[in-house]
């Protein structure tokens, strides 16, 4: 029972980390660029993608259905950085870092799954 109370306290103190991501499809190089504040929560996408239950992107799920898993590389592009400054906003900054990201990837149309 020490064992589950030692790995409950190290959970609880495992620092969570938000950052911008890529899912990828190998086949036809398309992408989907996201962000998430918890970077341990990409497990979860991968299970929706796979028990086909992921109602964000159906372009990306009938892709992932189509092709299959192992057709596609789920990638962390960046980390956000902390700020110890008190006007800073999480929020803020991880949704302008995957803007950035965006911007610089244009995973649109032909080239991704993203929506304009």
């Amino acid at each position: 029972m020490d064992r589950k109370k030692e790995l409950k306290q190290q959970y609880k103190e495992t620092e969570v980390e938000a950052g911008v991501y890529q899912i990828k499809n190998t086949i036809n190089q398309k992408i989907l660029v996201g962000s998430t504040k918890n970077l341990k929560t990409l497990n979860g996408v991968k299970f929706m993608l796979e028990t086909n239950g992921y109602t964000t992107n159906k372009d990306l799920q009938k892709e992932w259905n189509q092709y299959g898993k192992d057709a596609f590389i789920i990638d962390i592009l960046e980390i956000l950085k902390k700020s110890d400054d008190p006007y800073f906003n999480e929020k803020e900054a991880l949704l302008a870092l995957e803007e950035k990201w965006l911007e610089t990837l244009q995973p649109y149309g032909e080239r991704g799954y993203n929506k304009e």
